[in-house]
């Protein structure tokens, strides 16, 4: 689904990432750890098609991303889940509504979608908190609700970019439960944290590599 190969950002200052080789299998987890500036929200933004490669390539679906116009990016990206890192919402919706966005924006019938969205919800803890607004909400209920929205469209890849950084430990618990539940049903999952603890702790609920990033390149990944 995601490839790199020999994949490099460079901003004006200069080289970020270089040399990235790196295949996302089918089913596959992987965890992304690295110093903070050493490129890693660069690198999911590769991984997604947000931004293109400045040297080498990075293949989704088997298509260069670079070749990828606004149309097929859009169509690829339903595919790709993303939960970022400062989640943002539209507090004047319902975290239901909020939820059920990118259906709308894809042009399906929200209505005909409500006992699927309904399930979603009551999936990751929410389903009481469905009329709620985003203000309302605490920060692990925020990041579940980021969850739901980025999976309401069945993706094959998730990929979450710090999720757990401003949530207490017993909701960065039940986040990872959620992915790794994700990841038992099929999908590819990539989560970037700082967070060795919560790597510690997925040992024994799924089988993850660990991904170093480090002086912009990609380090041998360990095993779980």
């Amino acid at each position: 689904m995601i490839e790199l190969r020999d994949a490099g950002y460079s901003y004006d200052k200069g080289a970020l990432l270089s040399g990235l080789d790196m295949a996302f299998a089918p089913g596959s987890f992987h965890f992304l750890t690295g110093p903070s500036g050493a490129g890693k929200t660069t690198l999911l933004k590769l991984c997604y098609g947000d931004l293109k490669p400045t040297t080498g390539t990075v293949l989704l679906e088997g298509r260069d991303s670079r070749q990828l116009d606004r149309d097929a990016l859009a169509r690829l990206r339903r595919r790709i889940g993303v939960v970022h890192q400062d989640c943002q919402f539209l507090d004047h919706l319902s975290i239901r509504e909020n939820v059920a966005l990118p259906l709308t924006v894809a042009g399906r019938d929200v209505a005909a979608e409500a006992a699927n969205l309904d399930q979603l919800l009551g999936w990751v803890g929410l389903g009481p908190r469905a009329a709620a607004r985003p203000p309302q909400l605490s920060g692990g209920e925020r990041q579940r609700a980021a969850l739901a929205r980025a999976i309401i469209m069945d993706p094959d890849v998730i990929i979450a970019d710090e999720p757990t950084g401003n949530i207490d430990w017993e909701m960065s618990q039940r986040l990872l439960s959620l992915l790794a539940e994700l990841n038992r049903m099929g999908k590819t999952v990539l989560v970037a944290t700082h967070d060795l603890a919560l790597i510690r702790a997925a040992k024994g609920q799924v089988a993850a590599r660990v991904l170093r990033l480090a002086q912009g390149s990609l380090q041998a990944g360990t095993e779980l």
